[in-house]
């Protein structure tokens, strides 16, 4: 590692400016941060959020699942996330008999509530910097491969002396691209149960016409229960756990809310891309997200027709439909919004300003000079290749079931001759049958296949596919040979593969070898690990290294700024100030939604704008209780300046009091290019009114019962 590192990790802890934006470290608060939020309005300490030693916010927030965010909302381990990051678990205990996702689920009491094998939920102990840790042992003259594998060692090193003689999960995780690295440790429960959720109708009200859309009248909440061991300690299920006390839990504020009032997220927002180069970003708006949107496209088109067709279907591929079309309808809009603002050649001002920085300086000039033209030779050499990575992942790995299903069975065939290894890739086929039959439909997947292999031979170039592909391109394209061997693979039958994988041996693969989807599978698989991926992993790399130079130039060009480290799915705080915003010219959102905007833009032709009729008895009635606001509505929705991304989705939107008042969900579609290149203008974050969840438990549900425990600031 270069001697500057250390020097940068000084020059990032002291020195600083205040900015807008921003997705911050919890540990540096007190010292960037805090003086900031309190001008803004909040009441409360850098201590009250985050603190090791004492009870604080961080002791109320899990990590939910592997990649949203849920908060405890009593002392009985009660937790509230979105519905869609319990969506998953709803569809996988619906069936036609019990349709969750229609009816909407709602334990009466606590011997009702349903037990998720495999869910977990991850509690922050403490998160502290250990760059010089990770770093130790590194020289100037450390080639990069040994750089690597020094890091990895100390990394381990690092894990050990954290968890000591405890279950903690220990994780290490570098920032700004490896320039700093922090330890975190965190507590894990692994039983969670679905206490309650509303039916779709209110949960994804909108459906994918609203998704990432202001404004918004969907009630995207989901309730769960962490239990434990008798000493409160994480434990597997048992029906002999008891709900979990925590250290700390969300009172939850009903006075509402007004235009300006501050407002704070604290979750675990997934990625972002705040520092990529002008090369990266043209990538992404020209080449990769317009691939990845048709492949979606086609998908989501097949899913959909299937879907309305067979009630059957419709369930099995809620949860697969859901997952497919969050991030298509993302990337349409982060390309739509970083056209407009010019994303490119703001970037390629900056590289202007960096460049001439750069040139001030003979010893800047010989650290840091080569880095944009590293960076041009790369992304030009990455074009293509990007296009046949984007596509096979969209299209092969990820596109059909049964492919995904034939890659496990690949992996299996691979490892016959490494018990050890064998055994466990045969344990986790095993275990994933059940839920794979579950939530397969062989005629829908049988026009999800050819469709999206048309795609791929269309548009990967010719230099990037087995000649056996390239030779058979008018029969797989036709999809007519695609569709007969699907009928004739033993992968069809589901009697078949729990033969094949009951008596698993090397005559079996060979005759394994004869089918011929598995055949299409490895020909297209074995070529892409070949050729495609050890040439796209190369390049990533050398972006990557240079991608680190670039973070240390500019930390140190910017050593007086205070600068956000892109988000890494650890617990970061942002805060803003709840108000509208105006999406395009001559048209403002005012900052908050009603029922009544709900039931205005009902449709019953439309399955996405059913209104679920005993929600419009209430409207009818105005039969609200507590939950409406100083003018007598009842509010569903309102959008703030919170800066978030995906993994914010079920996080905590906290007052200046430190009071729960909503559950943030979304973005609206002119902000979510805010991934790369945040604009304060039109960047918004949409949160569901904590008062309308509470108004659905109570009044909707009869669930009042799960109130008695929770603390109402009223």
């Amino acid at each position: 590692m270069k001697k500057i590192f250390f020097t940068l990790i000084c020059l990032l802890l002291f020195k600083t400016i205040f900015a807008v934006e921003g997705m911050w470290i919890p540990t540096f608060l007190k010292k960037f941060n805090i003086e900031e939020m309190q001008k803004m309005g909040f009441k409360l300490t850098a201590e009250d959020i985050y603190d090791v030693n004492h009870a604080s916010m961080k002791d109320a927030i899990v990590l939910f699942g592997s990649g949203c965010t849920g908060e405890v909302i009593s002392d009985d381990g009660l937790l509230i996330t979105n519905h869609h990051c319990g969506f998953g678990q709803i569809q996988k205990h619906s069936t036609l008999a019990h349709d969750y996702l229609t009816d909407g689920f709602w334990a009466k009491n606590r011997s009702e509530e349903l037990v998720n094998p495999g869910l977990s939920v991850q509690f922050l102990v403490k998160m502290e910097e250990v760059t010089l840790e990770v770093m130790k042992g590194a020289k100037e003259d450390l080639k990069d491969e040994d750089l690597k594998k020094l890091i990895a060692s100390n990394i381990e090193v690092i894990k050990k002396s954290y968890a000591g003689k405890t279950n903690y999960l220990v994780d290490v995780k570098p920032l700004f691209y490896g320039n700093q690295y922090f330890a975190y440790v965190y507590e894990v429960f692994k039983d969670v149960r679905l206490v309650g959720a509303p039916p779709v109708s209110i949960g994804k009200f909108g459906g994918d016409t609203d998704n990432w859309v202001w404004p918004r009248h969907t009630g995207d909440f989901s309730l769960f229960r962490i239990y434990a061991g008798k000493d409160n300690k994480p434990a597997p299920y048992s029906p002999d756990n008891q709900p979990y006390h925590p250290k700390k839990f969300f009172p939850i504020n009903l006075k509402g809310i007004r235009e300006g009032d501050f407002t704070m997220v604290f979750g675990f927002p997934g990625t972002t891309q705040e520092y990529i180069p002008s090369q990266a970003v043209r990538l992404l708006i020209e080449k990769s997200n317009p691939n990845k949107v048709d492949a979606r496209t086609i998908k989501l088109g097949i899913m959909e027709k299937q879907m309305a067709a067979d009630a059957k279907v419709r369930i099995q591929y809620a949860s697969k439909y859901a997952g497919v079309s969050n991030a298509w309808k993302k990337w349409q809009g982060e390309t739509k919004g970083l056209i407009r603002l010019h994303a490119i050649e703001k970037k390629e001002q900056q590289e202007l300003e960096f460049s001439k920085w750069v040139s001030q300086s003979t010893p800047r000039e010989k650290k840091y000079g080569a880095i944009l033209e590293n960076f041009k030779k790369n992304y030009a050499e990455l074009s293509d290749i990007q296009i046949a990575y984007d596509l096979y992942n969209e299209t092969i790995l990820r596109g059909s079931d049964v492919f995904g299903l034939i890659a496990r069975f690949d992996q299996l065939a691979q490892s016959v001759n490494d018990t050890v290894k064998f055994n466990r890739q045969k344990k986790v086929i095993t275990e994933i049958l059940p839920p794979y039959f579950k939530d397969y439909d062989g005629p829908t997947d049988q026009l999800i296949l050819p469709a999206l292999l048309k795609l791929y031979l269309e548009r990967v170039d010719p230099k990037y596919l087995p000649e056996k592909l390239n030779s058979g391109k008018a029969d797989l394209k036709n999809g007519t040979w695609i569709q007969t061997a699907y009928k004739k693979s033993i992968f069809s039958d589901s009697l078949k593969i729990k033969s094949l994988l009951s008596d698993f041996n090397t005559k079996r693969i060979k005759k394994l070898q004869k089918d011929e989807l598995y055949s299409l599978y490895t020909t297209i698989s074995d070529y892409y690990n070949k050729n495609i991926d050890p040439a796209y992993q190369r390049l990533s790399q050398e972006i990557l290294k240079t991608q680190k130079a670039y973070m240390a130039a500019i930390l140190e060009m910017k050593q007086d700024q205070r600068l956000m480290a892109d988000a890494n799915l650890t617990l970061r705080v942002t805060y803003g100030k709840i108000e509208g915003f105006e999406p395009m010219d001559g048209v403002y959102y005012q900052y908050y939604t009603t029922l009544k905007g709900m039931i205005d833009k009902q449709d019953p032709n439309i399955t996405d704008y059913v209104v679920p009729e005993k929600l419009k008895q209430l409207y009818q009635a105005k039969d609200y209780g507590i939950y409406k606001n100083s003018t007598g509505e009842l509010p569903i929705a309102f959008c703030a300046s919170n800066h978030t991304t995906g993994g914010n989705s079920g996080s905590p939107v906290i007052n200046a009091n430190g009071e729960l008042i909503g559950v943030n969900f979304d973005r609206c579609w002119e902000g979510t290019m805010s991934d790369v290149l945040f604009d304060p203008e039109r960047c918004r974050n949409i949160s569901l009114d904590i008062r309308y969840a509470l108004f659905i438990i109570d009044k909707y549900a009869g669930a009042g019962y799960l109130l008695k425990e929770m603390n109402l600031i009223r």
